[in-house]
């Protein structure tokens, strides 16, 4: 039983050790500490009202667009991780807000009609963005469905 069991650990270790993606692999990834305020600075220098809304953010003199205004932050029972804001900003067509007409979000092509700020924003200012950007979503409980047991 000894031997099964060792055996057994072994066994997984091997196959936790085969899950790294090679070069692909984000492990050992990560960005710097960034600051709140420069992040909300960052988010006002590139417009970002301009198609988005963020409870609490006005901008004088952008006009929001009436016909597509992604909502960032919130409540919502899914994480809103660190990476996911990095992609988001940094790949905007990796993954399409959901909740909208196609039409109004993503090109003929498939893509994102989102900038791609890739050229312009510096690393530092991306940093501060993404904090800026993370506690304005709030993790809320998922609420499970309390089914009755019908005897029959």
């Amino acid at each position: 039983m000894k031997k099964v069991l060792i055996g057994l650990i072994i066994l997984c270790s091997a196959i936790l050790a085969s899950c790294n993606n090679g070069p692909d692999s984000p492990r050992g990834f990560s960005l710097p500490k960034g600051n709140i305020e420069q992040g909300k600075t960052v988010f006002l220098k590139y417009q970002c009202l301009s198609c988005h809304q963020l409870a609490g953010v006005e901008q004088e003199g952008i006009t929001n667009n009436p016909e597509l205004s992604i909502k960032l932050g919130g409540k919502s029972t899914v994480v809103e991780t660190y990476a996911d804001l990095v992609t988001s900003i940094i790949n905007p067509s990796h993954k399409l807000a959901r909740g909208y007409p196609l039409d109004l979000i993503q090109d003929e092509n498939g893509k994102s009609k989102m900038k791609v700020f890739n050229d312009v924003m510096t690393v530092s200012e991306l940093v501060d963005l993404v904090t800026f950007l993370q506690p304005q979503y709030e993790l809320v409980p998922y609420r499970h469905t309390n089914y009755q047991f019908y005897g029959y």
